[in-house]
């Protein structure tokens, strides 16, 4: 198991791998509610689902129709999403990658490229990561970025380095070409969740959605 307190000996692959080996299932199996709420009303094309993890996305887009290329670092969580989806009985939709978006991205264009919660305790490029996702984004197509606005109240030692941007700061960093897109979404969201102690919590997430002007 990677030693979270030398976070550095490790790379994404190894750190998300031994994440994934430590429980036989680390999220819920159920769609962001950001992704459903969303992609309501976008008609199914094709999706670019990136961290993907055990593909509860993933499988949700390809039920709604969507053709879905989803990627993740870990290969872990790749072949146990892979299994979630053939037993949902939507294997032939979806097309599973392994990237360290560091160092590789899925090639072609999509008509949603949807991020969701990109963050990570190793060192990543996560503007450029979103800059890449922003460039395949085909005209007429949406760019769905969702992140956290901090640490979950009740984890220890919350770790400094890690920046948490806002709609606005994330808008910025993706450098979109003038009067080439329309932001359709850049908002804060209350997440209601409960703590280990089992009293209720709140977490806020940031989204922003943009979509690319058709040529």
């Amino acid at each position: 198991m990677t030693d979270l307190t030398d976070l550095t000996a490790a790379s994404a692959e190894e750190f998300w791998d031994d994440r994934y080996r430590d429980s036989d299932r680390m999220w819920s199996g159920e769609p962001n509610a950001s992704l459903v709420r969303e992609t309501a009303g976008l008609t199914p094309g094709s999706a670019l689902d990136l961290g993907c993890g055990e593909g509860g996305d993933a499988i949700w887009l390809a039920r709604q129709g969507w053709r879905v290329t989803a990627t993740d670092v870990s290969r872990v969580a790749l072949d146990r999403a892979a299994g979630h989806a053939g037993r949902a009985g939507v294997a032939e939709r979806i097309d599973w990658q392994r990237h360290d978006l560091a160092t590789s991205f899925p090639a072609g264009s999509f008509d949603l490229v949807s991020a969701h919660f990109l963050h990570s305790l190793v060192e990543m490029p996560r503007e450029q990561i979103l800059r890449n996702a922003a460039g395949a984004v085909a005209p007429g197509g949406v760019l769905l970025v969702v992140g956290h606005e901090g640490f979950r109240s009740w984890e220890p030692g919350p770790h400094p380095e890690v920046h948490f941007p806002t709609p606005r700061e994330v808008l910025a960093s993706l450098a979109l070409a003038a009067g080439a897109w329309d932001v359709l979404v850049s908002d804060t969201y209350e997440h209601h969740l409960t703590a280990p102690d089992g009293q209720p919590s709140v977490r806020t997430n940031n989204t922003l959605a943009v979509r690319r002007r058709a040529v």
